[in-house]
């Protein structure tokens, strides 16, 4: 997908990475197709934790894009796919692109925080690196204190 797409869109099509994820990771399993593949995973990637969980459920490679666009300056038009960014994040019109002001060094630091928060995670879990957490879903919990209409009737099980 894409961070352009209507917020409708966004919201209410598809579905969440980490079912997709689970699915693809079960079935290449039990097809003994898992080694001869690498497992990359994205779609509103933001912190270590979402990293952290998606090497659990077997992804091997994580993509951000809308998080490093919003630490360089982006503020969310939705109009990437028009040319027409008002702050000049994605255009190539010369007199929006004027309007840039973001630094690559926030994306750096951007990537150095979520990378420790990524360390502090693998820590608490007992894992020494990214590597020996991919594909150890034994660890993670569904967290039954959440009370919501959204979430009764959902089941999970398909995950673990």
């Amino acid at each position: 997908g894409t961070g352009a797409s209507p917020l409708n869109s966004l919201k209410h099509a598809g579905t969440p990475w980490e079912l997709g994820l689970a699915e693809a990771q079960q079935t290449l399993l039990l097809n003994g197709l898992r080694d001869r593949i690498v497992v990359q995973v994205d779609g509103s990637m933001k912190t270590g934790r979402d990293v952290v969980i998606a090497a659990l459920l077997g992804a091997e490679e994580y993509g951000f894009a809308t998080a490093p666009l919003v630490v360089e300056g982006c503020i969310l038009m939705r109009v990437c796919h028009l040319d027409t960014c008002p702050v000049g994040v994605a255009t190539q019109n010369p007199l929006l692109r004027d309007r840039f002001h973001g630094q690559a060094d926030h994306v750096v630091n951007f990537f150095e925080f979520l990378a420790q928060e990524v360390r502090e995670y693998l820590a608490e879990l007992g894992f020494r690196s990214l590597e020996e957490a991919i594909g150890h879903v034994d660890v993670l919990d569904v967290n039954k204190a959440i009370h919501h209409w959204k979430a009764d009737g959902l089941d999970l099980s398909p995950i673990f």
